[in-house]
């Protein structure tokens, strides 16, 4: 019994490392499967910041996050929504504006002249207020182009479940042809096509 007992204990220690390696090698399918599956939403056309966000980090090895509450979740809900991007796009727009209308009316030797009486120097009141009617002016259509192009993009995104170039471009022809349209329709295809383009310029550098 003195032999058999360093045998038997030899026996039990292989089969408990027989096991862990099979273990292991039944963790390992399934740890790439996860990855495989992470990497379909993050590279491709599938991509999207919510198909990613539905992984749970521990599942790959990493630390366990604990999970959200009600009001994590609504506040993540109300960022994700077409209106509250439509109204950060609408402010950055406004913004923007503002600043590229200032800066070109700067740049303007003709700002705060009268075009009734062009040999009068105008007085430094009259040019800032040409620079401030110029730069409201650009302003309010950056808004009004930034809260459209978003918007139409986050319900075209939300329609067809994807998140890739073809938003964009749906996007931008949808909110130059809308623009457009006001002047006709040669000029609303125009303006279709034109936002399509550089929509697809700027998705395709930021990609």
């Amino acid at each position: 019994e003195r032999r058999r007992a360093p045998v038997m204990a030899a026996e039990a220690s292989n089969s408990n490392s027989a096991r862990a390696e099979a273990a292991r090698d039944a963790a390992e399918p399934a740890s790439t499967l996860q990855y495989s599956l992470l990497l379909e939403h993050l590279v491709g056309d599938k991509r999207g910041p919510r198909q990613a966000r539905a992984f749970d980090p521990a599942s790959f090895g990493g630390f366990p996050v604990p999970a959200k509450s009600e009001e994590q979740k609504m506040v993540e809900r109300a960022m994700e929504s077409c209106g509250f991007k439509a109204t950060l796009a609408c402010v950055g727009g406004f913004v923007l504006g503002g600043a590229f209308g200032v800066f070109t009316a700067g740049i303007d030797t003709n700002v705060g002249f009268d075009p009734k009486d062009p040999y009068r120097t105008p007085t430094a009141r009259e040019v800032l207020k040409d620079m401030g009617q110029r730069g409201m002016s650009y302003a309010k259509n950056f808004a009004i182009v930034g809260a459209m192009f978003s918007c139409t993009e986050c319900l075209v995104e939300s329609y067809r479940g994807k998140s890739d170039w073809k938003n964009s471009v749906m996007s931008g022809c949808i909110t130059g042809g809308a623009i457009g349209f006001r002047a006709g329709l040669k000029a609303g295809v125009l303006g279709c096509g034109g936002f399509a383009a550089f929509s697809a310029v700027i998705d395709y550098y930021l990609r």
